[in-house]
């Protein structure tokens, strides 16, 4: 039967924050609802309470004339209500059938043994309707993160679901795969499913929602009809205000080569050489499908991997390679696709993640100054605006949003001259988006190079001055920025 649900003045207050301000959500089965906010709107807490991880303060939760005042996660379940979470968290050492059916697997026997190839068996179909490329007995610690993201999505539907809360899950797919997910979500909101997608890719939520609900602050800021949506009603909705998505003349000028790499080859690629030159004050875009060795390359310039052949100069100077300390000698930082894991210390303060580079300077006889820490900080949080007012707050207490700036403002104190950016907009909003493409613009005209790897095709086209296409390891084309097209783009793609 499918679902009515209605969300009822939820209210959650947290010393010294209000996170829901009587929010008041409805949703039915056989309709897809977009909900969009900037990052703290409140937007996870709501889910939070939905899926029985958090016990509202007040208001009621009403599912099928049912009322209550707060759900477990075994009720949330019992109801049909399924989650796709933003943040990824797979068991590596299971396969992907183990991972999906986790606490619901198939036995046999007296004894109870797992019975492999009946829960093979059961997951395909599922995987199948994603068009997954893994099988059901692929190892969950091979998976990409985009295959990752297609495993949390396969878990989801593998119950009996009726509503169905989808968290950003396209922020780690090709857009094939999108559009596959996209065919998926509409098959089940006609099959009778709820569907709630949370996402900032706001051309997403235009193509598939059937209604769009707004977030402000932790308070509800309205809601639009199907033929109300298009993406400037929702910034609206979102921030109150209109913004310019991109910066304007981003990159607008072009000096002296800064990045030069010669013939360089990578453990993903054997046997493809990558040519390619950066100049000062520009933003290349680095575009192809996932998997074609953009990351791959962007970890060997910065020294994370050694290359199997070829090299990286930095000025005319050769690089050592495999080496991240001559890298950062270099000028050369690197924004890493995965900022949780590879971009920050969680558990560290903010301000101890935005001097880890530079302790050199907040440092006095060998001892960190936390007054200069500070300071420092301090100020790369007002040049950034970081929303925290706490400098010595838990990196991973921040937004998506937040936390990329701090990745952003850990590597300006050292002055780089090549600043890489590998996904630099997944999972954040679109107000911190146009903030990082204005840094980024203002990078550019202070004579900085820009890498920036994306797979947001309209954000490679918006910010670029040129756009490098890689496919299989190698550049197979270099795009002007009169030439730049997502035609263009996708044929230099598939070569």
């Amino acid at each position: 039967m499918p679902i009515t649900l209605d969300l009822l003045g939820i209210t959650k207050i947290y010393p010294g924050a209000v996170a829901l301000d009587a929010v008041s959500l409805g949703i039915k089965g056989g309709e897809v609802v977009g909900l969009i906010g900037e990052n703290g709107a409140g937007k996870s807490t709501l889910m939070k309470v939905l899926g029985g991880a958090i016990r509202p303060d007040k208001g009621e939760i009403v599912i099928d004339g049912q009322r209550f005042a707060e759900l477990s996660p075994a009720q949330a379940l019992g109801h049909g209500i399924a989650f796709v979470h933003q943040e990824l968290n797979p068991l590596t050492n299971l396969d992907v059938a183990g991972n999906i059916l986790l606490g619901r697997e198939i036995r046999k026997g007296v004894f109870g043994l797992l019975d492999q190839g009946a829960m093979e068996r059961h997951v395909h179909p599922i995987l199948e309707m994603l068009g997954a490329r893994f099988s059901p007995s692929t190892a969950a610690s091979e998976l990409s993160l985009a295959d990752l993201q297609l495993l949390e999505i396969a878990k989801a539907l593998s119950i009996s679901v009726r509503l169905l809360i989808l968290d950003e899950p396209t922020s780690s797919l090709t857009l094939t795969e999108t559009q596959r997910l996209m065919s998926v979500i509409r098959k089940l909101r006609d099959d009778g499913v709820a569907v709630l997608f949370i996402t900032h890719r706001l051309s997403e939520v235009k193509t598939v929602a059937d209604r769009v609900v707004g977030l402000r602050d932790g308070k509800n800021a309205g809601e639009l009809q199907r033929d109300m949506i298009d993406r400037d009603a929702m910034v609206r909705l979102m921030i109150g205000r209109d913004i310019k998505q991109f910066h304007e003349g981003a990159a607008a000028r072009e000096g002296q080569v800064v990045l030069r790499v010669k013939g360089l080859r990578t453990a993903a690629y054997p046997s493809a050489e990558v040519e390619l030159a950066i100049h000062a004050g520009e933003i290349l875009g680095l575009a192809g499908l996932i998997g074609a060795g953009r990351t791959e390359l962007a970890r060997t310039i910065f020294g994370l991997d050694p290359p199997l052949a070829g090299t990286v100069e930095m000025n005319g100077d050769r690089v050592p390679p495999g080496s991240v300390a001559e890298a950062i000698k270099a000028g050369i930082c690197l924004v890493p696709e995965d900022r949780k894991s590879e971009g920050l210390f969680l558990d560290f303060s903010i301000s101890e993640n935005m001097v880890m580079p530079n302790l050199d300077a907040v440092s006095r006889r060998g001892f960190v100054d936390r007054r200069r820490e500070y300071l420092l900080a301090d100020r790369f949080r007002s040049r950034l605006s970081i929303k925290t007012h706490r400098l010595d707050r838990a990196a991973g207490e921040l937004s998506g949003g937040n936390q990329q700036k701090v990745v952003l403002a850990k590597w300006l104190g050292m002055a780089p001259r090549l600043v890489i950016l590998d996904e630099p907009t997944r999972g954040i909003d679109v107000g911190a988006k146009a903030e990082v493409y204005h840094l980024m613009g203002e990078l550019a005209a202070q004579g900085v190079a820009v890498l920036m790897i994306s797979s947001d095709m309209e954000e490679v086209i918006g910010v670029s001055t040129r756009v490098g296409v890689m496919s299989r390891g190698r550049i197979t084309g270099l795009l002007e920025r009169q030439d730049l097209s997502e035609e263009a783009i996708l044929h230099l793609a598939v070569e």
